[in-house]
This record gives structure tokens, sequence and C-alpha cells, in this order.
């Protein structure tokens, strides 16, 4: 049977990946598939870099648009990343009728209700297991693996740079901002790391797994997005000896009022796998009323690790390629007219526990006045930290830090408490608040 026919716009680490995988397993990818998979066409720019990587195997071209407007093409890989250029070319693909493949997260975060729907009506594919946890299968676990499970929350690592730097700000007791430098000079944060350390990247994923597990649009727009820029070496030490670890998590719970959608710092126990993942790792961790709890591990990014991923997809459209479009694998794990519409919870909603800190006068009656202040708000206590203030400004110190544990409430509550807690006179500096995940 003739090779399925692949163009990957914009071949670069990802693209190289991809092209260096199927050459070196062809026979064995080729057996799963049921036929070969073959990468003819590439596109980047400067045509010599990409020749470089593809030698005399694969045509390359500067313009991805005339891989598209070869009829040969069975499949599309878009790699060039962005909203724009990427949406244009991907939905361009589709009206031509061919089957898409993307790693592009952020296209489909915001975009994805869209393109889904393009790709419905022309009866073709549009894969993205590399979109989300680079190469763990994460995608195909929530779309097929849990499908007789009702899911009931997803809880991820899925930002690798923002573990990296935990992870040192842990080990070393560094602050955040020198950490940062270090992830910068050995290449895990990009020169502008705004989406990853803002926690934008982690929310373009956490929409798309979202989506597919309760069954509704993808709503980027209405996720809740707080980064790790705030962090003190302080808070990873006081959580540490509360028994917790600092990790950037995306959170989706369904609940009876809806969806909950949100990106953020949050102290998990330490007895928790994920709260053992280290480094650049990502891990997701997964509720079905059925299976219970299931954790996927492995690498988030990097050339052959993503590679894997949008091979798994190569091979799935391959062997779908034939199929009656009423028959495949619908894109978000649901039927299109079966879509919820759940709606998103506002954060103002949402009901977890809390971790405070708050920098106060060492001084008879703070505390009391502090944990009155929770109590009138109906927000009980589970456990209270104070330091001597010697052990934070050194002999003769007139502050000190209170470290607070709360039981479950709504942020919207705890909000207004906060407010309160942070006219007194007595606290010195803006009350750092992290919000704690038992994940059980």
């Amino acid at each position: 049977m003739k090779p399925i026919q692949v163009g990957i716009l914009g071949i670069g680490t990802v693209g190289s990946g991809v092209f260096n995988v199927l050459q070196r397993n062809q026979e064995e990818i080729t057996r799963r598939a049921g036929r070969g998979i073959e990468v003819t066409m590439v596109s980047r720019r400067n045509v010599a870099e990409a020749q470089a990587l593809v030698g005399d195997k694969a045509h390359v071209v500067a313009d991805a648009r005339a891989i598209i407007a070869n009829p040969e093409i069975d499949i599309v890989v878009e790699l060039i990343g962005g909203y724009t250029l990427a949406k244009e070319l991907v939905l361009e693909a589709i009206a031509a009728g061919k089957h898409v493949v993307t790693a592009n997260k952020a296209l489909l975060a915001v975009h994805g209700t869209e393109i889904f729907a393009a790709a419905h009506a022309k009866g073709v594919m549009v894969a993205f297991e590399a979109a989300v946890a680079g190469g763990i299968p994460i995608i195909k676990s929530l779309r097929e693996g849990l499908t007789a499970n009702s899911i009931q929350w997803v809880a991820g690592i899925i930002n690798g740079t923002t573990n990296f730097i935990l992870s040192e700000m842990r080990d070393k007791g560094l602050d955040f901002a020198v950490v940062l430098k270090e992830a910068q000079r050995l290449g895990y944060a990009e020169a502008d790391p705004t989406f990853d350390i803002e926690g934008v990247d982690a929310a373009h994923k956490l929409t798309l797994m979202s989506a597919i597990a309760f069954g509704i649009p993808v709503q980027f727009d209405k996720a809740y997005i707080e980064g790790i820029t705030q962090l003190g070496a302080q808070d990873i030490k006081y959580a540490e000896q509360l028994g917790y670890r600092i990790k950037l998590l995306g959170i989706t719970k369904r609940t009876a009022a809806g969806v909950e959608l949100r990106v953020h710092p949050s102290l998990v126990p330490s007895k928790r796998l994920i709260a053992n993942v280290e480094g650049a790792m990502n891990a997701v961790v997964v509720q079905g009323d059925a299976v219970g709890t299931t954790l996927y591990y492995g690498k988030g990014a990097g050339s052959e690790p993503t590679a894997s991923a949008v091979i798994a997809d190569l091979v799935d459209i391959t062997r779908l390629h034939t199929a009656d479009p009423a028959h495949r694998v619908p894109y978000l794990a649901f039927q299109h007219h079966s879509m919820s519409d759940l709606p998103v919870l506002p954060m103002g909603d949402v009901v977890t526990s809390y971790y405070l800190r708050l920098r106060v006068a060492d001084q008879a009656g703070v505390l009391a006045t502090v944990t009155g202040l929770l109590a009138s708000a109906d927000i009980s206590i589970d456990a209270v930290l104070q330091r001597e203030a010697d052990e934070i400004g050194g002999e003769g110190a007139t502050q000190t830090d209170v470290i607070i544990l709360t039981h479950d409430c709504t942020e919207s509550r705890m909000n207004a408490a906060l407010a309160q807690m942070q006219a007194l006179p007595t606290v010195l500096a803006p009350i750092t608040r992290i919000r704690k995940e038992e994940l059980a």
C-alpha cells in the first residue's frame, strides 16, 4: 500500500525529531500503522537550514502554503507555533481536505472551537497529543483510555520551566529571581519567560485537558491564571516544615455548580507522588469514578519526546484514514452534538483551603486579632506556625512571620478576610496567599 505522505510546516527542534524518529523506527511504525508514513515535504523560511536537517530525503520549501497546495500530501503537521499564521495555515489545510497534527496548545486553547468545527464539517481529523505534556500520552488517556469514567478532577504539573525553578528554589534555598537567571542560562527558560512563569502556557494545556475530561468547549478566556513570580524562598521553606511542597498546578474539577479551570501555585502534601516530581519533568493526576486515581509522568518537552507524541497522532490518523468520519474518535472525546454547557466557575466561587503568611509586628494581641477576623468570616483554622522574631530579623527584631493554614472556604470569602487583615496597622507587608490542594 502506498505510504501516507506527510508535510511538516516549520521544521525545527520538534520537526527534526519527528523526521529522525520516523526514519529510525520506520519498520516498527509501519507494522503498527499498517502502511508506511513518510515525510516528503517540509517548510522553513531558511531553506538551507531545513535542507541540512532532512538532506535529500524530503523536498524543502520556504512557503508553507506550497505543502498545503500539494495534492499528494495527506497529513499536515503544524509546528510553527503562535496564533495568527498557524491558525490561517491550519484552516487552509482543513479546507484543502488535509488531516492536521499540531503541537500548538496556544492555538487550540484560543481557537480550538473554530478549528474543530471546520474539521468536522470537512470530515478530517485534527490530532494534538503533543500539545499537552510533551511525550506523556495524556490526551489519549483522557479521550480513550478513561472513556468509561466520569472524570472528577485533573491536576497537573504541565510546565517544565516553572517546575525546574521551584525545585531549585527548594533544593538551594534561593529566591525566584536568582533561579530564573540560572534557568535561562541552562536553557530551561526562554529569554522572555513570561508565558511560562506567569502560568499562561500551563493554562493553554489545562484548557484542552478540561475540555476533553468534561466534554465542554475550549474556554481559555475563562481560566484563572496566576504564576510563580511572587513566591519567596521562605514560603517554600515554611511549606516544607508543614509537610507540603509548592508546585505550579493546573487544576480542573467538575462540581455541581460548574467546572473549575485554574492555574496557580499550590501546597501539595509531600507524601503525594506528584509533590515529588522534580526538575523539568511533567506529571498529571486524573481522578475517575471507576478507575480511581491514575498518574502520568514523563518529559514534557524536548525534540524526541514531543516527536513521540506527534508520531503517535500520525499513526492514529493513518489507521483511520479511510474510516467513516462518524466512526472516528471525537476531537474532544465526546460526540460534537453531545457537548455540555456546564459553565466555567469564576474564581470567587471556587472552594479550597489556604496557606497564609503575614509579616506582622512582634507584639501582644496580633495573632488574636488576625484569627478573630478569620473567625468572623467563618473561616476555620487548621494550623498556625509563628516564627520567633530573631529568626526573621536577628536579635532585637520587632517583626515576625505568622503562617496560617485554613480549612476550605470560597475564594470570595477569603478575599474579603484578606482585605481586612491587610488593613491592620500591625500587618507590615503584603500578605502571601497560596492555595492548598490535598489531591486526595
